[in-house]
């Protein structure tokens, strides 16, 4: 049993997350050099060591969740601790927190902050694959199987937003609606489900017209079109990133020759780690990473269609969509496609809660794939097994 086990895990599915992985430690270190000296006032390999230590951290949570069955998740002790567990970190933000970027999404001890909402997305997709795989029979009922887990999101979504952290909230939203669209539900729900949002959104929306259409977030939209028109402010981040991108061409400046983190990138290993990619690897570099992205992505996707257990299935997807969103926004952030959220390249960009979240998420991927493969392969062969009748010399008889 136990080898069977280890033949149904998805080794190359693995092995993409590790490449990713130690893709991103080099990178990390090579970024972040002379940001960590002349920002911070550290050891050139500051960030590097603490990424080696959130990678190690990254080992032991993927090891946990890829080996603990994921069904377990669904039981509804563990639910209730998830959702309990997930508002009371929200929550306790606004007397403990600390203001980070703006933002009182950081809980601080010491020189290691924790972002509870990085862990809140995987709740929800937890949450959310769980109950509707339990609606299946009423997917469609909308008071009875739409609505009620959708409350659960709405407060974790406030909480987010009070922080505030638009686009947090805005992800979560995003992977909730993928979870939802192929949850089962019919097109008529997802209709009235829409229609309620923007019923619910829109007068939000002019409520808080002075905090979402403020002029600094009115600016991330209008140097799109030109940024080199206010190269030193608004358009600085972009236009050094543009000079980046450019700068490697097709093969590169080759590695740690990048000029761009030497001061003139800000956030060179967190947030624009991508464009440092393209000036020093070129082509060759970014292309690495877009192709181990859209695997894992589309991996994850073909795990949930695979999957006959709806709860796998939603789980599967929820994660994948939350890795591929993830990634579009950062890199269409680098690349000036859209405004700049402060959202990290997963498995590259430095930082520890958003490494672990991944940790948690791609080992429960890998369980469910696991699991898939075993009752697809294993499970067929014992039914087959079972339909034979044997004579006493070990030759088949009949087939029923």
């Amino acid at each position: 049993m136990f080898k069977k086990i280890l033949k149904s895990y998805d080794y190359s599915l693995i092995i993409s997350i590790l490449l990713l992985c130690a893709f991103g430690l080099i990178m990390i270190y090579s970024s972040s050099i002379a940001w960590a000296v002349q920002r911070y006032n550290v050891e050139s390999d500051y960030f590097y060591q603490k990424q080696k230590i959130w990678l190690m951290m990254f080992g032991g949570i993927f090891l946990i969740t890829a080996l603990i069955p994921y069904k377990i998740m669904k039981f509804k002790r563990v639910l209730v601790l998830i959702v309990l567990g997930s508002i009371l970190l929200l929550g306790g933000l606004f007397v403990f927190g600390d203001v980070a970027g703006g933002a009182q999404s950081w809980y601080a001890f010491g020189s290691f902050k924790f972002q509870p909402s990085e862990f809140v997305k995987i709740a929800v997709i937890i949450y959310l694959a769980a109950v509707y795989a339990k609606k299946q029979a009423y997917i469609n009922q909308f008071n009875k199987g739409v609505l009620p887990p959708l409350a659960y999101l709405f407060v974790v979504c406030f909480l987010i937003i009070l922080q505030p952290d638009y686009g947090t909230a805005s992800i979560i939203a995003f992977i909730s609606a993928t979870i939802i669209f192929c949850s089962g539900m019919n097109y008529k729900t997802i209709s009235k489900l829409v229609m309620i949002a923007l019923v619910i959104l829109i007068p939000v929306m002019i409520a808080m017209k002075g905090e979402i259409f403020s002029k600094e977030r009115m600016n991330r939209f209008s140097v799109l079109d030109n940024p080199f028109a206010d190269a030193q402010d608004e358009g600085y981040h972009l236009v050094n990133s543009y000079i980046a991108i450019g700068s490697g061409g097709v093969n590169g400046l080759g590695l740690g020759q990048s000029v761009q983190k030497l001061g003139y990138l800000p956030e060179s290993h967190t947030d624009f780690i991508m464009a440092v990619i393209a000036e020093e690897l070129g082509i060759w570099g970014v292309g690495f990473v877009i192709l181990l992205l859209a695997y894992i992505v589309l991996r994850g996707i073909y795990i949930g269609l695979q999957c006959k257990d709806p709860f796998g299935s939603l789980l599967a997807i929820g994660i994948s969509s939350m890795i591929g969103i993830q990634a579009f926004i950062n890199l269409a952030g680098v690349s000036g496609t859209i405004p700049l959220t402060g959202v990290p390249l997963p498995f590259i960009s430095y930082g520890g809660s958003s490494l672990l979240s991944l940790a948690a998420a791609t080992g429960i991927l890998v369980n469910v794939s696991m699991f898939t493969k075993f009752e697809r392969k294993y499970k067929h062969q014992e039914e087959q097994t079972d339909k034979r009748t044997y004579s006493q010399d070990g030759k088949v008889l009949y087939i029923k």
